[in-house]
């Protein structure tokens, strides 16, 4: 049995709520690659983005891989979610900071448990890492080709490892192709982008200011921060040039960020486009 060294997931949905689609693509150290995904007709980005992962570990588990294996995501609400704020939100019986239910929790409660079982049965540890998405790597782009072929309801032809065990395959073989093709190289080295987190600024970088300025900045941020939560709390959707005003940023830098990204304690999901310009939902995630 060749070893899984990357797994790629991605989601898409159209409409966020609307239909979506997931795609996974699982590499080996052969040079082979394994794929599959589904679809769900009435669902959200986020949503669409864990399925991906828990069928990512679900095959990860039954191939019996004895070897490490990263698994590349562009999503960073599941990212943080599973590396970060599950724990938290364990603790607080399922409850954000604010008190109120954590969003998709369903499907949180079965990643943590697939997540947990994969380190302590296999032994083997599956590492999370970001990849910046609609950037050109080939594993993170041929996901969203699955997951929005799924999404439309044209799913494209998968390629399938012919060599593998059909009970290897049992947790997948719902959504996957039955048309296996042959190996095809494994994605190039890979160009790590570091989730986005806000600069750091040292203790001493500021000292030339006076007090008074500072503290004025601070004003000006606290009423940025309660502007976003009154527009996330009423579900009001935001366009990139006013989400780019929100966040003291250039504009191309908003929509350069991909479909789904966080912001301080915020997920910005894509949503639609009206005429030239993206439209922007905030969604508040308390992680501790």
């Amino acid at each position: 049995m060749t070893k899984i060294t990357n797994l790629y997931t991605d989601g898409a949905c159209s409409g966020n709520p609307g239909p979506g689609g997931w795609g996974t693509v699982a590499y080996f150290d052969d040079g082979s690659c394994h794929e599959f995904g589904g679809r769900d007709g009435a669902t959200t980005n986020n949503r669409m983005e864990m399925q991906a992962a828990i069928s990512a570990l679900q095959f990860f588990a039954s191939t019996n891989q004895t070897q490490q294996c990263v698994l590349y995501t562009d999503s960073e609400y599941l990212i943080k979610g599973i590396t970060q704020w599950v724990k938290g939100w364990k603790k607080k019986g399922w409850k954000t900071a604010a008190g109120k239910p954590v969003l998709n929790q369903d499907l949180w409660e079965s990643l943590d448990i697939l997540d947990r079982e994969v380190q302590s049965h296999t032994k083997v540890p599956v590492s999370w890492q970001h990849v910046r998405g609609h950037s050109g790597n080939v594993g993170n782009e041929r996901c969203d080709t699955i997951a929005r072929g799924f999404s439309s309801g044209q799913p494209p032809q998968l390629r399938q490892r012919s060599t593998m065990e059909a009970s290897e395959l049992a947790p997948v073989a719902a959504h996957s192709s039955k048309n296996p093709v042959a190996p095809i190289p494994s994605p190039p080295a890979l160009q790590i982008v570091p989730m986005l987190e806000e600069q750091t600024v040292h203790a001493d970088s500021n000292e030339h200011i006076p007090r008074e300025v500072r503290v004025a900045h601070l004003h000006h941020l606290i009423d940025t921060l309660r502007i976003t939560d009154e527009i996330a709390k009423n579900g009001y959707l935001i366009a990139s040039s006013e989400l780019a005003d929100l966040m003291d940023i250039n504009a191309s830098a908003v929509t350069s960020r991909g479909d789904s990204w966080a912001w301080r304690n915020w997920i910005v999901s894509r949503v639609r486009r009206e005429g030239n310009q993206i439209l922007w939902q905030l969604e508040r995630v308390d992680g501790e």
